[in-house]
């Protein structure tokens, strides 16, 4: 078992490695493709011709290696659909609309205005072709209600996604390329015609499952908060969930509970062992349990979407399932290492995702840090004791996901604990309850009761969250956490860890070492952002302009108060550059940056009788002037457009900024405007 664990996590560096280099290298696939070739070649003659084991264990080992980061690269790159001739991409486009039949693929949590689907591209401009797009429907303009497996005519225009622009913005197009998507469309009922609604796979047999599900439980009584609820924890569909809601289990640390996991599954997998113990009496009941409970698990992770977070719990509790009935030892470590090595060969893309990289470090934490912490205290009697195995696992588990937690998120629950000690002795109960629920209410046989009794309990936990996440002055938000600030405290969890187990001084000297250099890491961000900037930032239909000095901002903008207090781009940019005093002002005629003059003119478009010649002009709140004119009688360096002024507007200054050859900035196209 040691050397099977030993070697299965070197290999499953090795092909992290090379997934890791092909996604910030992008080397030319063919080149990685035959050196690839060549290291397994090698692999194969230093095994045949070495003759001495020490020289062959030494070649042996090395080859075996550098063929699997060859692997890891090449698995990423087989992923990629743009290097197929077949892909969109690389097909003749029209200069305007193109000609797309498409199938949706997968349904979003829509926004304010549209309603949000993945698809997949069967045919372009008359051509088969491949590759995805995210397709954005406007709200109540299509009478059709989309479904997977649906397939769709449109002549549109594809459209980039867009990048971020305000400094330290989300970068929602970087998330979408490792889902494979470059573009966008925007569709309603004018420019769309519906080919076929029949399904063809076994995504769109999952989602009429899900659909068919919510109109029984809808039909016997579940309102939309509950059934919202009853969707994440149980099929795996967060889509419904109101904003509000959400919010309360984000600020309360039980967010967790609303994507299916390794708990959830873990939980299904007692219940189905329970369930189906009566066929061990049968002759090969030993096969044939394992069989269907693997069966079962993998249909309820294709129903649940196959989330990152969810394949990676099948994967390794089918693992775990197999090796209890082969009566096998299992080493948790080599069950999670032979569960991500699986995932990531075929599925590389998921090192990135932020629920795949939170499951494993919850689950390491749990299985390293728990029985230490548990060891601090037995209780003797079953009442205390259960309660304090909950607290030490929810505890384990937040250390292990802390550190990349706060570097994502930067918040952190203060009163997780207390929520999670309610919600997890009960999640069990909710999801064999609702697991019931759902098999009655498919079969017309369940009792108004068990909808009263179940939405209760549904509504309570709700009602329990959002009680504790009122209580805001134990969430701690907006810390500034870079990706060197986590690695390091997970080499400071790894070393104390250590220090507990051989209490030697070698492991003592890297904690500390470990600590010191935390430390470092924090005074180094510190002097990073000690520097002067102003920067225009991009806010639809309002002007915001911000002049930083070492760790102060002041903010000159034209919101409310309200507004400015949930305004993204300030909360983004004040974690960004680690700044402890915002200050508020109202907007001016005339800023001075350094050597630079920026002149604003606003809507009542004055600028005549000026004493000084301004370096750059900001247009905002749509002024009605003659740009020529402003051009040829200030000759700024620059125009600047916020993201206050009408379109028609910014089009006519662009084209004319072209005909006078000046730059023209304009932030809802080119992002903030920074001054360093």
């Amino acid at each position: 078992m040691k050397l099977l664990n030993f070697t299965i996590i070197k290999f499953t560096i090795c092909l992290v490695v090379g997934i890791l280099l092909a996604h910030y290298l992008k080397l030319n696939f063919y080149v990685i493709l035959y050196t690839t070739i060549g290291f397994v070649i090698s692999l194969g003659l230093s095994w045949l011709v070495i003759k001495s084991k020490i020289n062959r264990s030494v070649f042996y080992g090395m080859f075996a290696y550098l063929s699997m980061v060859g692997v890891g690269m090449t698995s990423y790159n087989l992923q990629d659909d743009t290097l197929r001739p077949e892909h969109y991409t690389n097909q003749n486009s029209t200069d305007d609309y193109d000609a797309i039949i498409f199938k949706i693929e997968k349904r979003l949590k829509p926004d304010t205005y549209n309603d949000k689907y993945i698809a997949s591209i069967l045919t372009f401009n008359d051509k088969e072709a491949v590759g995805q797009v995210l397709i954005n429907i406007r709200r109540d303009s299509v009478p059709i209600q989309f479904n997977v497996d649906d397939v769709f005519y449109t002549k549109t225009e594809l459209k980039t996604i867009q990048k971020p622009l305000n400094p330290y913005q989300f970068d929602y197009s970087k998330y979408l390329e490792l889902e494979q998507i470059y573009h966008q469309v925007y569709l309603n009922a004018e420019n769309i015609l519906q080919l076929s609604d029949s399904k063809s796979t076994i995504y769109g047999y999952a989602d009429a499952l899900r659909k068919e599900i919510n109109t029984k439980l809808r039909a016997a009584g579940f309102e939309n908060d509950a059934l919202s609820i009853m969707n994440a924890l149980l099929l795996g569909q967060r889509q419904t969930i109101d904003k509000a809601i959400y919010n309360n289990y984000v600020d309360s640390g039980t967010i967790h509970i609303l994507a299916v996991s390794g708990l959830h599954v873990g939980i299904i997998l007692l219940i189905l062992n329970f369930l189906f113990r009566p066929l061990l009496y049968l002759k090969n009941g030993h096969f044939i349990r394992p069989f269907i409970l693997v069966c079962i698990l993998w249909s309820f992770a294709v129903i649940a979407g196959l989330s990152p977070s969810v394949t990676r719990a099948v994967t390794m509790f089918s693992v775990i399932s197999i090796a209890m009935h082969l009566k096998r030892r299992t080493n948790i470590y080599n069950t999670l290492v032979i569960s991500a090595f699986v995932i990531l060969l075929f599925k590389p893309t998921f090192l990135f995702a932020v629920g795949f990289q939170m499951s494993y470090l919850a689950v390491l934490g749990i299985v390293s840090v728990q029985p230490i912490i548990y060891k601090l205290w037995k209780p003797k009697y079953w009442i205390i004791d259960k309660p304090w195995q909950i607290f030490t696992v929810t505890l384990a588990a937040q250390i292990g996901v802390v550190p990349i937690s706060l570097f994502y998120f930067h918040q952190f629950p203060g009163l997780f604990f207390i929520s999670n000690l309610v919600v997890i002795p009960f999640l069990g109960l909710i999801l064999g309850f609702g697991m019931l629920v759902i098999v009655l209410a498919l079969l017309n046989a369940l009792p108004n009761f068990l909808v009263i009794v179940y939405s209760f309990i549904i509504d309570s936990l709700n009602d329990f969250i959002a009680w504790v996440a009122q209580f805001e002055n134990f969430l701690f938000r907006d810390i500034p956490f870079t990706l060197l600030q986590a690695i390091v405290c997970y080499i400071i969890i790894v070393a104390l860890i250590q220090v507990y187990k051989f209490r030697n001084f070698k492991w003592i000297a890297i904690s500390l070492i470990a600590i010191i250099g935390l430390q470092g890491v924090y005074f180094y961000n510190r002097y990073q952002t000690q520097h002067n900037t102003l920067v225009v930032f991009n806010k639809s239909r309002y002007s915001m302009i911000g002049l930083k000095t070492n760790n102060k901002l002041t903010l000159y903008h034209n919101l409310d108060s309200v507004k400015l207090k949930s305004d993204y781009a300030v909360k983004n940019y004040k974690v960004g550059e680690s700044l402890d005093i915002i200050v508020s002002d109202s907007l001016q005629s005339v800023y001075q940056y350094k050597d630079n003059i920026i002149l604003a003119i606003d809507s009542f478009a004055i600028y005549k009788g000026l004493t000084f010649r301004p370096n750059y002009i900001l247009l905002r709140n749509s002024p009605r002037l003659n740009l020529n004119r402003v051009i040829d009688s200030l000759k700024p360096q620059l125009i600047i457009a916020d993201a206050s002024n009408y379109k028609s507007y910014l089009k006519r200054w662009k084209e004319t900024c072209e005909h006078k050859k000046i730059p023209f900035h304009q932030t809802n196209e080119k992002g903030a405007f920074i001054i360093k």
